[in-house]
């Protein structure tokens, strides 16, 4: 006979009914802390709860509005609208008028607009219902302020691997809301592979135990299990938690790039193993790593650039999973590299007094001068041609415009190359006479009165 006779699935059936039952989350529901204390009656009030997918946050909305017998009502904000806030208004108002409280659970807040978002701010400002919204994403950019300042934030983690363990352990011995008869003999090697292949989310390990069961066969002995086969197929294809819009994208790419930063080639290819076994796309981080050579590398060896731009060649010629290899090549020589970013920092002060300073003129020595006209206007007149001075270099020369005084953007580091660079600059910038080309125009400005 199976436990499952209403056809809910087994990650529904086996939600806790009270907070002893709840895995996971002992910073949040453990003795004395907030969420436990809400739980426990301590005070209602509405809140985000941010957290990854099968970590808890619609069974503890349900729990805090229980513990309150409080009206719950659920919306998804990927189908509700406005519409259906006002609904929810209108029964809150309902309960109210009736002394009852009411719980608005919103699940995927992040997916309203800010202007839906707005929508029930009056009613969760004047106590006609308690909001609590659930988000995979990072409350701090998808909420606006309005709503961050009327809710508590709390951060749900993935869920342990001895907390899922449990959870499966507790859906396989429960008769009434677990497999009941249809429950298979697995070995604890086998529950762990599902725990694993979970990945933190207590919704997927139930989901993975209810197609082990439907794959379960009688053994010669008489017990249903899986053979290892059965289980491979089961658990291949499973990926981490990634998602190219979400926080998670951006927090390990982040982590890629300072671990190459950091020269630790170690973590820095472990990142990159998360990202391409999460799913992102190897072009995306072909072109980061790209960036990578060329803000924190940069001149201090510049092979690091070519190399970058080879490996996604390569890459686009072998496609995956050949060219992945190419992209950890990359990777693992970037992070090994001597690190400088006076390039890019140099570039960004440039690009500063550019913006500051406006439109100034090109000085006239340094202009083109193809016509007639604009040699007679002055055009190119004194300028310096370096080929024809000693050594290639034409000491003291100003290019700068006139109204803004000489800058000294780039500094080399003493690291790779740029030893060398930072050692020719300095001898090239001690040949500059004193005075230079400001001195000089200042004695053709004379010539000229």
């Amino acid at each position: 006979m199976t436990a499952n006779q209403d056809g809910r699935p087994l990650a529904d059936r086996m939600r806790p009914r009270t907070l002893e039952e709840f895995a996971g989350q002992g910073h949040l529901v453990g003795a004395g802390a907030p969420l436990a204390r809400a739980v426990a009656g301590a005070g209602l009030h509405s809140m985000i709860l941010w957290g990854p997918p099968g970590s808890g946050k619609t069974t503890l909305a349900r729990l805090i509005a229980s513990q309150y017998a409080a009206e719950f009502i659920a919306l998804s904000a990927v189908l509700a609208g406005v519409k259906d806030v006002r609904a929810a208004v209108e029964r809150a108002q309902a309960c109210k008028a009736e002394g009852r409280r009411t719980v608005l659970f919103l699940d995927e807040v992040h997916r309203f607009n800010k202007a839906q978002q707005d929508a029930f701010l009056p009613w969760v400002e004047d106590g006609t219902l308690t909001f609590i919204g659930a988000t995979t994403e990072n409350p701090s950019f998808e909420l606006n302020s309005a709503l961050l300042s009327r809710a508590r934030v709390y951060v749900l983690k993935a869920l342990s691997r001895e907390a899922l363990l449990a959870i499966l352990e507790q859906a396989l011995a429960d008769p009434e809301r677990g497999l009941g008869s249809r429950a298979p003999a697995l070995a604890p090697e086998q529950l762990e592979a599902l725990a694993e292949a979970a990945d933190g989310d207590a919704r997927r390990a139930l989901n993975l135990l209810e197609l082990a069961a439907d794959l379960a066969e009688e053994t010669p002995a008489g017990v249903r299990g899986l053979d290892e086969a059965t289980l491979a197929g089961l658990l291949a294809g499973g990926h981490r938690r990634f998602d190219k819009r979400g926080e998670a994208f951006y927090d390990q790419i982040s982590a890629l790039h300072k671990s190459v930063r950091g020269t630790d080639p170690d973590a820095a290819l472990y990142w990159l193993a998360r990202m391409l076994d999460g799913g992102c796309d190897p072009a995306y981080l072909a072109r980061r790593i790209l960036r990578m050579a060329s803000e924190d590398i940069g001149n201090a060896d510049p092979r690091g650039l070519a190399l970058a731009l080879d490996a996604w060649d390569a890459y686009e010629r072998l496609g995956s999973p050949e060219g992945e290899l190419v992209l950890a090549q990359a990777v693992a020589y970037l992070a090994c590299a001597p690190k400088s970013n006076a390039v890019y920092r140099a570039f960004g002060a440039a690009r500063a007094d550019a913006a500051r300073l406006g439109s100034l003129p090109v000085p006239l020595h340094l202009r083109n001068a193809p016509t007639k006209l604009m040699q007679g206007l002055g055009y190119g007149r004194d300028y310096r041609y370096a080929h024809d001075e000693e050594g290639g270099y034409a000491a003291g020369e100003d290019y700068f415009p006139e109204e803004m005084s000489p800058r000294r953007y780039y500094e080399p580091p003493p690291r790779g190359l740029e030893l060398k660079i930072g050692e020719k600059l300095a001898a090239l910038r001690a040949q500059a006479p004193a005075g230079g080309k400001r001195r000089r125009r200042a004695d053709s400005d004379r010539e000229k009165d």
